[in-house]
């Protein structure tokens, strides 16, 4: 549908080249008009695809990264795997630099749950390290928002993994 809303506006653009400046103005303003609908429709495309009645959404963060770098991260919800990822340096670059990626967004059942995230890396003197941080939850009527932190804990040197939930305010 998307694609029909940009081949119009490439046909309407060629006529309009040929056009009087009044058809120009009407064009530019038929343009703005075809901007906002599709804006419009991915909103209520998303809204349809995950209703925040049901929705849980995983973002990743990291602080510093001097004790630990990232490989991979894989999310296990109710003893499934849901999500998987791989890092380039330069995505771990970014999150050190205080990018925070969205991970996963789902549909969950209203209920308890229980999401795991295992990170893969590197911890400290280049050592392979794995990981596991579990956070038990209620899914009721809003969205879940949670957060994957990676932090430096510089008392003994090692990395901190910690999921924090988002307010819904």
């Amino acid at each position: 549908m998307r694609t029909l809303f940009l081949t119009g506006l490439l046909w309407l653009s060629m006529l309009a080249s040929a056009e009087t400046e009044p058809v120009n103005t009407q064009l530019e303003q038929l343009k703005q008009q075809v901007i906002q609908l599709n804006r419009e429709l991915f909103l209520l495309e998303e809204e349809l695809l995950f209703p925040p009645e049901t929705q849980l959404a995983v973002y990743l963060s990291a602080d510093m990264g001097q004790f630990f770098q990232l490989d991979s991260v894989e999310l296990i919800l109710n003893d499934k795997p849901v999500e998987a990822h791989l890092y380039t340096t330069q995505q771990w670059d970014a999150l050190k630099r205080g990018a925070i990626q969205p991970l996963f967004k789902g549909n969950v059942k209203a209920g308890e749950h229980n999401l795991t995230a295992v990170f893969i890396g590197k911890g400290p003197d280049n050592r392979d390290y794995r990981r596991a941080v579990s956070y038990p939850f209620t899914k009721a009527e809003e969205a879940v928002l949670l957060e994957l932190q990676i932090k430096d804990r510089s008392s003994d040197y090692q990395p901190d993994f910690i999921v924090q939930p988002w307010s819904n305010d």
